[in-house]
C-alpha cells in the first residue's frame, strides 16, 4: 500500500487561520496530513513548543488525517523517515511564492522522491501571517480574528 502522506512543516509560532485553510484544502488530497513542528534552536519563540503542538492538537482532534509531530533537522529528512513523499505549503502573495520556490527546488535537488505542493491561500487570509499575529499578540492586541478559535492567550 502507497498512502500519500504530507507533511506540513513550519514553526506555526502560532497556527493562524491561513495554515487552517491550506490544511483544510489539501485534506481531500492525502491520506494523511502530518503537521510537522520545526525546532530551530537558533530561533526564539514566543509561543512554546508544548503550547503550539497542543493548540493544533486540539483544533484537529476529530480529524483522523490529521497528525501532529515535532521534528528537527531537514525537512527532506523527515519525510523520508516516516514515508511522506509529499511537502505541503501555502502561498499567499508572490513574495511568498519566490521563497518557498527556493526551497522547493533546494528539497528536489536533496531528495527527487519528494515533492512540493503549494496551495494558494484564500484572500481574505493573504494578509495573516504568524509574525504580524505575534506583534499584536506582543502588544496586548486581540488575535481573534486571525487565529482559530481553540487558540487562547
Amino acid at each position: 500500500m502507497n498512502d500519500k502522506i504530507a507533511v506540513f512543516p513550519g514553526s506555526f509560532s502560532p497556527f493562524t487561520l491561513g495554515h487552517q485553510y491550506v490544511i483544510n484544502r489539501a485534506l481531500p488530497l492525502f491520506d494523511k496530513i502530518i503537521i510537522a513542528v520545526g525546532t530551530n534552536s537558533s530561533k526564539e519563540y514566543y509561543f512554546s513548543e508544548k503550547q503550539r503542538i497542543q493548540w493544533m492538537e486540539d483544533i484537529f482532534k476529530d480529524e483522523p488525517k490529521i497528525e501532529i509531530r515535532k521534528y528537527e533537522g531537514l525537512t527532506v529528512d523527515f519525510c523520508k523517515s516516516i514515508n511522506a513523499n509529499f511537502i505541503l505549503r501555502g502561498l499567499r502573495n508572490s513574495k511568498d511564492f519566490n521563497y518557498e520556490k527556493e526551497i522547493a527546488q533546494v528539497n528536489q535537488t536533496l531528495n527527487q522522491k519528494i515533492e512540493t505542493i503549494f496551495i494558494i491561500t484564500s484572500s481574505e487570509y493573504t494578509h495573516i501571517s504568524s509574525t504580524l499575529v505575534r506583534e499584536v499578540a506582543k502588544n496586548g492586541g486581540d488575535i481573534s480574528k486571525f487565529v482559530p478559535k481553540g487558540i487562547k492567550l
